[in-house]
């Protein structure tokens, strides 16, 4: 038995040793692999650290320099200047004289205050423009220790229970400042008052433009000779827009902020990294090419508290260049100026005012000339001209037959009459409404081609009538619904007539629209009585037509240049291509037969358009007369009835280069004694006309 136990105490002693033997080498085998991983990343930091502190070390001491390196921004840097077609400048940038304040960090509101005083004996300010608001702010900070004192022991333990903030107690410092106290200022006290304001506009690490237009030499020599020891004051040469054609076109090419970013539209520039003090477009092209216009302001690095150094030099924007031909502008605007007074001084104009033309590229879309005049009294009893181009987008009025060419195309679409449908001209009576005719009585008989030239309404009307489902007979009751207004609208917006142009510019109306479906309104809508439409919504319209149906973006930029450090137009980084918005739906046999009877208004020996542009242009067109309203006493009525008068064409017929758009709004006085009307937009159609054929026979 002893034996047995032996033998079984020995085996089990040698499992015991096997096991053992085996988690050493387990333990041997997990150490080594531990240790070649240590030892591996051992060997990658001491390579890291190599790269770093040796191989890399300009690069990081670079990037430390770039992280600690403290920048600031020069001022504004001029604007790209604007070219006409041709290359000539009609927008540049000239030198202005202008003195700045940029707060010193350490100043004290007692130095700024002493500063003020000091600075503002040798400046002229317009001390008109002091307000109560700055007046009392610049007397709470001149007067620190007194109005500390006119905070309450109670007002001060709020502050420290945070139910009152430090902007809390500074408005009741700025409240508590007497009337008496601001009564005392003298124009001493004004100046530095202003000036102080001025110092302390906007945010604090900003350049403040002190004053910048009519700094006498004696303002600018002052400061740039004693800038050491005004602290923060500096002179430096700034730059304005200048306009070498004086006021043509002057209105559209927009206007730049003077005193920084506009407040409205504030956080959206500082959003794209705008500084308070940068000058901005405001308007129309100004606005809407900024980001081509802006240029790149200088950067610098500051050494210290007076030391700056250039690191970056600052770039004229780009410029840009219009499809408007400047020479053909400044005609157009001469002759609006002059047929807008001379209407003025024929009878029944009581109430007319204003005129409009555009000119365009049937092509592309480029506008050659774009003004619009509006006459007011003079003072002395007769009338002067004023810019009105913005009414070309904004001012919409019933156009008359001249939408008949985009009424008849209805027509044709919806089968209701054919290319060479004959109908009756003769006044139309539906239950319930007046009595509707021509201009014309008694035309009869007529087809498609001589109701464009005649300008029948008639024949619109009982075409508009078979679109709707009925055949006319007299006295008949017309009930229509919305979908046949959308028949002819969905066409006429095809057109742009009643939608956006889409010009470039961030502005335009799209005109008056109704949703009342009445039966008789479809026929005065069929006609231009019914809804209303801008100069430009018309000149895309006939510009639509004259190219065949392709309904192109109207624009104004042609192209856009790097800017250079001389005169002369860098490489071109941005050309404007045509944008065709959407085609017209039709058949081209359709636009074709419209196109023929616009060609008949102005061909024909008995077409209402003979005369508007010379016969060797091959001209084609359609004139507008329509009813109106106005508002003659103010009162918010629409209580005078007028009549307004327009005309779109085109020439050559075959080959269209150019479309022309005419529009004078309530031209005559309806119902009067003498049954006058002026012929003011056949005046301006026919000199525009003959001044682009003079500058592009």
């Amino acid at each position: 038995m002893t034996k047995i136990k032996q033998k079984v105490k020995k085996k089990q002693l040698n499992k015991i040793e096997k096991k053992q033997a085996v988690g050493s080498v387990l333990y041997q085998k997990r150490f080594t692999f531990f240790a070649v991983i240590i030892g591996f990343c051992f060997c990658l930091l001491a390579f890291r650290l190599y790269q770093v502190m040796l191989r890399d070390e300009k690069k990081y001491e670079t990037s430390l320099e770039t992280l600690a390196m403290q920048t600031v921004e020069g001022a504004s840097t001029p604007r790209g200047r604007i070219l006409d077609r041709n290359g000539k400048v009609i927008v540049d940038n000239q030198a202005v004289k202008t003195i700045y304040y940029q707060k010193d960090s350490k100043i004290t509101e007692e130095e700024e205050v002493k500063l003020a005083y000091e600075v503002s004996s040798h400046l002229e300010l317009p001390i008109d423009k002091l307000t109560d608001r700055m007046k009392r702010e610049f007397f709470v900070s001149k007067n620190k220790s007194e109005m500390k004192k006119r905070i309450t022991k109670k007002e001060w333990e709020k502050l420290e229970q945070r139910k009152l903030s430090n902007k809390d107690i500074e408005e009741l410092k700025i409240d508590r400042v007497t009337d008496v106290e601001l009564n005392s200022f003298t124009e001493e006290d004004k100046k530095a008052a202003y000036l102080y304001y001025l110092m302390n506009k906007g945010y604090t690490y900003d350049q403040k433009i002190i004053k910048t237009k009519n700094v006498s030499d004696s303002e600018y020599a002052y400061i740039a000779e004693n800038n050491q020891n005004l602290e923060g004051f500096n002179t430096r040469l700034d730059w304005e827009r200048s306009y070498p054609y004086g006021n043509v076109f002057k209105t559209m090419l927009g206007t730049v902020s003077d005193n920084g970013l506009p407040s409205e539209e504030k956080d959206e520039y500082l959003a794209k990294g705008y500084a308070l003090n940068d000058k901005v477009g405001t308007s129309y092209i100004e606005k809407q090419y900024e980001n081509y216009l802006k240029g790149e302001k200088e950067v610098y690095r500051v050494l210290n508290r007076h030391e700056l150094e250039l690191i970056k030099e600052g770039k004229r924007g780009n410029d840009i260049v219009l499809t408007i031909d400047i020479e053909l502008q400044k005609q157009v605007e001469e002759i609006l100026d002059r047929e807008v007074i001379a209407a003025k001084k024929t009878p029944n104009t009581q109430h007319y005012n204003r005129s409009f033309v555009v000119m365009q590229d049937p092509n592309n879309g480029e506008i050659l000339a774009m003004a619009g005049r509006q006459a007011i009294p003079d003072g002395m009893g007769g009338y002067k001209t004023i810019d009105f181009t913005a009414g070309i987008l904004t001012s919409p009025m019933t156009s008359g037959s001249v939408v008949k060419g985009a009424s008849m195309l209805v027509g044709f679409n919806q089968g209701a009459i054919s290319p060479g449908t004959y109908l009756v001209d003769e006044c139309v009576k539906l239950k319930g409404v007046k009595q509707k005719c021509s201009s014309r009585a008694g035309i009869g008989r007529i087809n498609d081609i001589d109701a464009l030239a005649l300008s029948s309404n008639v024949y619109q009307f009982k075409t508009a009538i078979k679109v709707a489902g009925y055949t006319y007979t007299y006295d008949m009751p017309f009930k229509v619904d919305k979908s046949v207004f959308d028949l002819y609208r969905n066409t006429f917006h095809e057109f742009g007539l009643g939608v956006k142009t889409e010009i470039d510019l961030p502005v335009e109306s799209t005109g008056f629209t109704s949703d009342n479906t009445a039966g008789g309104l479809l026929l005065d809508f069929v006609m231009g009585q019914y809804d209303t439409y801008t100069p430009i919504q018309l000149s895309q319209y006939i510009s639509t037509l004259a190219n065949g149906g392709s309904r192109y973006q109207p624009h104004l930029l042609k192209e856009v240049h790097q800017s250079t450090e001389d005169d002369s137009l860098g490489k071109t980084i941005y050309t404007f291509t045509p944008n065709v918005l959407n085609t017209v739906n039709t058949k081209p046999e359709y636009m074709s037969r419209v196109r023929e009877g616009f060609r008949a208004v102005m061909a024909k020996s008995y077409g209402l358009g003979r005369g508007y542009i010379d016969e060797s242009h091959e001209p084609s067109g359609k004139t507008g007369t329509s009813q109106s309203f106005k508002d003659t006493d103010g009162d918010g009525i629409i209580d005078t009835p007028t009549v307004s008068t327009s005309f779109i064409g085109y020439a050559p017929t075959t080959n269209p280069k150019i479309s022309i758009t005419v529009t004078s709004p309530d031209s005559t006085l309806e119902n009067q004694a003498t049954t006058y009307s002026t012929l003011v937009t056949r005046n301006v159609t026919k000199s525009v006309s003959e001044v682009y054929f003079n500058l592009y026979p």
